[in-house]
């Protein structure tokens, strides 16, 4: 699940208004496609492929663009302004249209869909729209105040963290496997190192206000992992494993000492990993190799 410790502000509204081939790309942790650029010839090689990684959509303002920089500065909600990468691979989109790169500017709402490229924040689509857009965040939680109702969680993409406020009727529920899902849920569960998923729209103030919020894992919870290993690092006592039937990997302390079995482990292996999640990571309680 080392997506999910990754983080980062998936679907919204932005991505609901994309076009039918696009319309699941605010999801998807899969690079996109190639792309010409718009002043390239049939006789020029494609684009080289988009950066890869986990996704994650910002919503805020377009606050200016440098065309000859190729980069746009974006008031997030909740945050400072970021700079953000572009180029003729980003696809651009006013209200669902797709329009042309050269027609992109500032826009009172965006919703930008990102990835990390290096240390830089890259676009691989730009959403502006008439109103307001939503957005969905990963990420951990730093801390919540039930007074206050002000919810604080860490951000990779930004030096300080996001804050988010949690009215009383927001939906607070676990998913994922059915021994952590069936428990009982709610505000409760948002406690520090908590991994979340938060939706959430800006009010009139342009302050983020969390919609729904899914309890992904808590300190001290338990899993089950299937897949086949794609990383096995000894030395640091980390693997990772890939699940086949959704392609969704998931990144794992182990301890080789306290797990012998962890010694006769080869890349591609399939093998059942039993782990206790501790705010910050999963770590192996067992291995068993299927």
């Amino acid at each position: 699940m080392d997506h999910l410790l990754a983080l980062a502000i998936l679907g919204g509204v932005a991505i609901a208004q994309m076009s039918v081939a696009d319309a699941k790309s605010g999801q998807s942790a899969a690079p996109q496609p190639a792309l010409r650029s718009e002043s390239s010839s049939g006789d020029l090689p494609a684009s080289p492929p988009a950066p890869h990684g986990k996704s994650t959509i910002l919503g805020g303002e377009i606050r200016s663009v440098d065309p000859v920089r190729d980069e746009l500065t974006l008031k997030v909600f909740g945050q400072r302004p970021v700079k953000i990468l572009f180029d003729e691979r980003t696809q651009v989109y006013r209200d669902g249209k797709k329009i042309s790169l050269r027609d992109l500017g500032s826009a009172d709402h965006a919703s930008i869909q990102t990835v990390l490229d290096g240390t830089n924040v890259y676009a691989l689509s730009i959403h502006m729209l008439s109103r307001s857009p939503e957005g969905e965040y990963q990420s951990r939680v730093l801390n919540y105040n039930p007074e206050t109702r002000e919810l604080t969680v860490s951000s990779v993409l930004f030096r300080e963290p996001i804050k988010l406020l949690v009215p009383v009727n927001t939906p607070v529920a676990r998913v994922g496997q059915a021994a952590f899902s069936s428990a009982h849920s709610g505000s409760s569960d948002l406690v520090r190192g908590a991994l979340i998923s938060v939706k959430f729209e800006s009010n009139s103030k342009g302050r983020g206000v969390a919609s729904q919020i899914a309890v992904l894992a808590t300190p001290g919870s338990v899993f089950v992992f299937n897949g086949n290993l794609s990383v096995l690092d000894m030395h640091s006592g980390i693997l990772t494993l890939v699940d086949p039937r959704d392609e969704t990997s998931y990144q794992i302390s182990f301890d080789s000492a306290h797990l012998p079995t962890s010694r006769n482990l080869h890349l591609g292996d399939n093998v059942m990993v039993t782990a206790d999640f501790d705010g910050t990571r999963y770590v192996a309680s067992a291995i068993t190799v299927n």
